[in-house]
């Protein structure tokens, strides 16, 4: 059936997903513990209407702006959902782990209340039922969201997402995130026919029944990925901001394009296949009793990420340790690649390997590669307005006298506003900038400066040494991490609070002397120095200078000549830069080193389309499609190469998978509504229209974005893909950014 999101009309049809066939088996609700029917169970366990409740978007929507919904449509009661303390009586350890994650914490914590209660008082609280879905589902889904806020005490407030939560949920809603989830009857154990028995039952009846205990609470969907993109993948409908839909959240989909899913030919690295569950729920060594151990061994119930605020602010001492400890563990590469002397066309690089010699009053210009090697995810991920990563850079001299610096901590605990952060920076329609996480006010981004999985970024500092400086002088760059930032922090606490921790994700120094300079022992954590300029080309390449990236790739080659994906890299680098003859060369050497290599294979179409030829491209193109059937960009590259070729059917058939693995993909639904009139499916048109003019961008924000930059010099650098840091001297601190290439 078609899937209704929200009140905007937009109704995509999206087939069955044969990768998530097990999501869709609908349970049955059970009977009761004894002699009741099947319908008396399902009487005792929903509840049709609630008064006070607010039907904003109809009796037939309760659960809108979330996703979130029931089997039947209607309210759970409150009193059948086990608690986590029932579940605690056999799985200790868990309970413990779950206790100190952010699941457990996620309404009760004041960084989300704040936010929410603002959310009540400038909406609605209908409209926090957008946020409620993943953060209190059990308030949501048993009709306590109603007119008035709920109260942080609640019986099941203080559990946010509880054990009930997870392991009630019957099947997955398409990958529209926003809580797509369909919950069942929240139950631990069935009868003897498979029927669910709501609420809580003796102890002696769950271990007489273990096998009965296992299929109420287990499903094979719930250790895909699938599952978590559920809540980890968000949108803003138009019920929500009264503007327009706008993407939020995209965990799932940046994961889906990285190179751990397996699921995309075009990463720059190849990994080992990796899920949410791999990274966020491995196997640990469990504390206390717990009858769900396997070799006393647990999939960890921490959830451990990048939030140090919660765990902080309760004291959760372990959570926060394993949390720090995660983001320090190879998540990024900081590299020191290259130095430029008195702005020279030529760089030095890669330091450390190059012979070279600097002077006293140089000016000079350092290029610092971070690569985000190991996440599955952009680096912030999530909404990132109010997380802060960012790169902190200093340059002293032989006494440690500091000449020179960027994204030091201010007096105050906030972030030199010069600093080049990871993070981005959402207004409101007149160019307000949003400290507060309204996102039901965005209307755009003034920046966006976060890195995608296998990718990196290029952060360049121009700084000009002292006539009298005292060699050997010592460069530093980290990347810092920080959650939240200090004005969401106050706003949520108030002024006065502790410091909240600042993690250094990764650092490097390198030495340099004044005068000659020569090659060194590679330090044991860099990265070789093919890979150096490797990175350094993917990061041009995202920088646009496809012709500078084009350069970093021939040096791979040069390192590496049996690399084929080099000689690769270098064929992309020519093909974004419409360089199509020496592209088709680059990639066609590749392909004759690596047979069969799907990701040139795939470079290789685009090529030929590009000097038109069509039928080549389309076969290409399907033998990469039918080895990655869950490749979004080449489910799309394929349509509209039918579509080229006017094959309506086959391009049909594409830009429908595509919408498989992400309905809102705007490239399916501008195609789709043009073949669809093709064919005179005027409906199916219909809404494939409605849903592109609401998902599209808006071309008068970019409006609102400039403006806000033109006023605002501190980040407009930031919106620049390629710009420099100036920095001068602590006499005169002015760290200015100022844009464009040299």
């Amino acid at each position: 059936m078609p899937l209704i999101r929200g009140l905007e009309g937009c109704t995509p049809i999206v087939k069955d997903f044969n990768w998530l066939v097990l999501c869709v088996a609908v349970f049955m609700f059970g009977n009761g513990w004894g002699n009741s029917t099947a319908e008396s169970a399902h009487d005792k366990g929903r509840v049709k209407a609630v008064s006070k409740y607010d039907y904003r978007f109809g009796e037939d929507k309760p659960f809108l702006p979330s996703m979130a919904t029931t089997e039947d449509g209607k309210f759970i009661r409150l009193v059948i959902f086990p608690t986590a303390t029932y579940c605690r009586h056999c799985h200790e350890a868990s309970y413990h782990q779950w206790r100190e994650s952010l699941h457990a914490n996620s309404f009760r914590e004041p960084f989300y209340l704040a936010n929410v209660r603002l959310l009540y008082r400038e909406e609605s609280v209908a409209a926090s039922r957008h946020c409620e879905g993943c953060h209190n589902p059990i308030a949501l889904l048993s009709g306590n969201v109603t007119s008035h806020p709920v109260a942080p005490n609640g019986k099941f407030n203080q559990d946010g997402v509880t054990c009930s939560v997870c392991h009630s949920i019957q099947r997955l809603q398409p990958t529209y995130g926003l809580g797509a989830y369909v919950m069942g009857t929240p139950a631990v154990i069935v009868d003897a026919s498979g029927k669910p028995i709501p609420g809580e039952v003796p102890y002696r009846e769950i271990m007489a029944h273990t096998d009965r205990h296992v299929r109420a609470v287990m499903k094979d969907f719930y250790k895909t990925p699938e599952f978590c993109s559920a809540c980890h993948k968000a949108n803003l409908p138009e019920s929500l901001n009264h503007y327009k839909w706008l993407r939020a959240i995209n965990l799932y989909d940046e994961w889906q394009a990285s190179s751990y899913s397996h699921r995309s030919p075009l990463p720059f690295y190849s990994k080992e296949l990796s899920t949410c569950q791999t990274c966020h729920m491995g196997r640990e060594t469990m504390i206390g009793a717990d009858l769900g151990s396997k070799d006393g061994m647990l999939a960890s119930h921490r959830w451990i990420g990048g939030n140090t605020a919660v765990p902080f602010y309760y004291k959760y001492d372990e959570q926060l340790q394993r949390t720090i400890d995660s983001l320090k563990d190879k998540k990024l590469n900081v590299d020191l690649f290259a130095l430029r002397r008195n702005n020279e066309e030529d760089y030095i690089a890669p330091i450390g390997s190059t012979r070279f010699s600097i002077a006293r009053s140089d000016k000079l210009e350092a290029v610092v590669v971070i690569q985000n090697k190991g996440t599955g995810h952009t680096l912030i991920p999530e909404q990132r307005d109010m997380f802060e990563a960012w790169t902190a850079f200093e340059v002293r001299d032989a006494d440690g006298r500091l000449l020179c610096q960027s994204g030091q901590i201010e007096p105050d605990g906030s972030i030199d506003p010069l600093a080049h952060s990871f993070t981005n920076r959402m207004l409101d329609e007149k160019g307000n900038l949003l400290v507060r996480h309204e996102i039901w006010l965005q209307h755009t981004q003034a920046t966006n400066t976060t890195i995608a999985p296998g990718r990196s970024t290029i952060v360049r500092y121009a700084f000009t040494l002292p006539a009298d400086v005292k060699g050997p002088i010592s460069i530093t760059a980290k990347v810092n991490y920080r959650h939240f930032n200090k004005p969401f922090t106050d706003f949520a606490l108030g002024s006065k609070h502790p410091a909240y921790p600042v993690v250094e994700m990764t650092s490097r120094t390198r030495i340099v002397y004044i005068g000659g300079n020569e090659p060194e022992k590679p330090d044991p954590a860099d990265n070789p120095d093919w890979m150096r300029w490797n990175n350094f080309g993917v990061a041009l390449i995202d920088q646009r200078q496809y012709g500078k990236a084009a350069d970093a790739f021939q040096h791979v080659a040069k390192l590496r000549p049996e690399y084929a994906t080099g000689i690769a890299n270098l064929g992309v680098a020519y093909y974004q830069g419409e360089r199509y003859s020496e592209a088709e060369q680059a990639l066609s050497k590749s392909l004759s080193m690596a047979p069969g290599d799907l990701r040139t294979l795939y470079y290789l179409a685009l090529v030929d389309r590009s000097l038109g030829s069509l039928k080549d491209a389309a076969e290409k193109l399907e033998k990469v499609a039918l080895n990655y059937p869950l490749s979004l960009d080449t489910h799309r590259e394929l349509g509209f190469t039918y579509y080229k070729l006017h094959q309506d059917d086959l391009a049909k058939a594409q830009f429908l998978a595509a919408q498989q693995i992400d309905p809102d993909d705007l490239g399916a639904h501008y195609y789709l509504e043009i073949i669809y009139r093709r064919l005179q499916e005027n409906e199916k048109a219909d809404v494939e229209a409605k849903c592109l003019a609401d998902e599209r961008g808006d071309p008068a924000a970019h409006i609102t974005a400039m403006q806000f930059l033109n006023g605002h010099p501190e980040v407009s650098g930031e919106s620049m893909p390629w710009h420099v840091h100036q920095l001068t001297g602590l006499s005169s601190p002015l760290n200015s950014a100022s844009g464009g290439a040299p």
